[in-house]
């Protein structure tokens, strides 16, 4: 990983200064605590002293209490929330610090997440321990975190990579504004459930809104037993009628509140991610966006001079409301005398009517946006990796000074490599450990990364659209009854496929036919590489058979011999890991058998 420009003193300044805030935060939260008691004391004394002088008094100084209490409550409930929330950005920058030294395999790896048999992915670590995905990934939704997999595993178009380019540049300036973006999504992540259950919800059909007589019996009910209870109270009636009013009340508020309890149990669950996509939302409306595709995914969350984040928000109050059934001693009375159950369900199936159809475009939106602050986050951590040019001539890669993202700085070699057109096979032969297959990854990897809108580790980078495939990593499938040998061939055969079809795709090939005996293996990676050309594949090949790299005689202006090679002395090997034109003349096996004690 190249960290030459990495922003660690950004980072490290970012941390002092929440760390100072969450200082004044946690004495605010202190004072608060006091001022809560003293405020409980007071009441205390205000009601022993003056009950028995006045009873307005004491009912006006109590009630003026009360109101100062619950809003210190208020104010406790905030304080608490901006430390959670300070927390949680300083452990981002302490991340980005660690995960910049290379210690960031506890992080999500993405496992399962490709097919076994993906074109690249396997091939190339895109997912798994000390993959692509585990480094880059800044994600904290399931849906933004399925957006970025989407753009490893398929390759997209080039007007919709030149837009996330120009978005992802944008981002990267934007470190508090995604660190707060990451922040929110980390307090309750939304779930692909989160989405399910909300889009559930919004199909089924309502029970109250439909029939309107409930309109006008969520006021009249009310109003009945209201009445009953001021009558009783003026002697109008006795307390045996007011007895049976509150306890047909009761019958009729408990029968309406158990045909909304499973529409609690469903939402209740995923209130804490809803106040997610409100915060998530807001900060996304708040921000000003100048590159197209950020202004168009924000441009969703506005509708009918409507604020998506004002929606959101009218649903979790609804579902707070709803919330008093989990203290029977606050809700049956008001269940009772106000029907408060029938009230937030008729306002939660109204939002339903008006907004449903825009929650799974606002959750669309929100995983767009995140996904694209995930690739702002690479190119802020590492502003000297460049964005590649795309050209429209077919089979061209132009790249110089290119590495390997993962690769550690101390132990970074990059090399420069070009091919053109159509029918081009570069053929790469070297020493044992001298950097083959490192390379081809190497150029798989930006290209995974160039397919979709990131910066890649380069010097510069021109490259056409292309689809890497790959055969590179092959094993057997005990399961399956597969051998390492025809694991591979079911692997070329999805190659060939596509070569015959003229689909553009570069081919990455490392040792193919390993599982067979030498002259099958010459045989077959001969009459594979010439029907590369025959069909106008770009290929790449990186082989231990120098005799393969004669075919560069029959197809002088097709094949491009290039090698890694290792330098002796004192019987002992260096690698520069340089890559250099021609066929591979030194061998190194021979030494290496020598060193374990192989007598030769």
């Amino acid at each position: 990983m190249n960290h030459k420009d990495f922003p660690a003193e950004t980072y490290t300044s970012n941390i002092q200064e929440w760390n100072a805030q969450l200082g004044i935060l946690k004495k605010t939260k202190s004072r608060i605590a006091w001022a809560r008691l003293g405020v409980m004391i007071l009441l205390i004394a205000a009601v022993y002293f003056l009950y028995p002088g006045s009873l307005l008094y004491t009912s006006i100084v109590a009630i003026a209490l009360i109101t100062v209490f619950v809003r210190l409550v208020i104010l406790a409930v905030n304080n608490k929330t901006a430390i959670d929330n300070g927390n949680r950005i300083v452990a981002i920058n302490q991340q980005e610090i660690e995960i910049a030294a290379g210690r960031y395999m506890h992080l999500p790896a993405g496992d399962g997440l490709a097919s076994p048999v993906h074109d690249y992915a396997n091939d190339l670590d895109i997912f798994g321990r000390a993959s692509l995905f585990q480094y880059i990934n800044r994600t904290t939704s399931e849906p933004a975190r399925d957006k970025l997999v989407n753009w490893l595993l398929h390759p997209s178009d080039t007007t919709s990579i030149e837009q996330r380019q120009a978005a992802v540049k944008e981002l990267s300036g934007y470190y508090r504004w995604r660190q707060q973006l990451q922040s929110f999504g980390m307090a309750d992540s939304i779930q692909r459930t989160t989405n399910a259950k909300l889009v559930n919800w919004s199909n089924e059909k309502n029970l109250f809104i439909v029939n309107g007589y409930w309109k006008w019996l969520r006021f009249l009910l009310p109003a009945i037993i209201i009445t009953a209870s001021f009558l009783y109270l003026d002697d109008l009636i006795s307390a045996g009628a007011l007895g049976i009013v509150i306890i047909v009340f009761l019958a009729i508020s408990g029968l309406i509140s158990r045909e909304i309890t499973p529409v609690y149990n469903q939402l209740n669950k995923i209130i804490g991610e809803i106040n997610t996509l409100y915060n998530s939302i807001a900060c996304i409306e708040q921000q000003p966006f100048h590159s197209g595709i950020l202004k168009t995914q924000q441009a969703v969350f506005s509708h009918d001079n409507t604020k998506a984040s004002a929606a959101v928000r009218a649903l979790k109050l609804i579902l707070d409301r709803l919330d008093f059934r989990v203290n029977p001693m606050v809700f049956v009375p008001v269940n009772t005398f106000l029907l408060w159950d029938l009230q937030q369900i008729i306002a939660l199936e109204t939002w339903k009517e008006k907004n449903k159809n825009y929650i799974p475009h606002w959750i669309a939106a929100l995983a767009e946006i995140e996904a694209l602050a995930t690739l702002g986050n690479l190119h802020f951590n590492h502003p000297a990796w460049v964005f590649p040019v795309f050209d429209e001539k077919p089979g061209t890669l132009e790249a110089t000074a290119l590495g390997h993202p993962l690769i550690p700085e101390y132990k970074m070699v990059v090399n420069d490599f070009s091919t053109s057109g159509r029918a081009q096979v570069a053929l790469i032969t070297g020493s044992n450990m001298a950097g083959k297959s490192t390379f081809l990854r190497s150029i798989g990897v930006n290209m995974v990364l160039a397919m979709m809108g990131a910066p890649v580790y380069a010097g510069s980078m021109r490259v056409a659209a292309m689809r890497i495939v790959s055969s590179m990593r092959v094993a057997d499938n005990l399961e399956e009854s597969t051998s390492t040998f025809y694991a591979e061939l079911k692997k070329l055969k999805s190659i060939i496929e596509y070569v015959n079809n003229q689909e553009p795709v570069f081919v990455l090939l490392d040792e193919i036919l390993r599982g067979t005996n030498t002259l099958d293996r010459h045989t077959g990676s001969k009459a594979l590489v010439k029907q590369l050309i025959h069909k106008s594949a770009v290929a790449m090949l990186a082989t231990h058979d120098v005799e393969l790299a004669q075919l560069q005689k029959e197809y002088p202006a097709n094949i491009h011999n290039y090698h890694f090679d290792a330098q002796i002395a004192n019987e002992e090997l260096f690698f520069d890991y340089k890559l250099k034109e021609g066929i591979c003349q030194s061998i190194n096996a021979s030494i290496l058998m020598k060193k374990i004690g192989i007598e030769l």
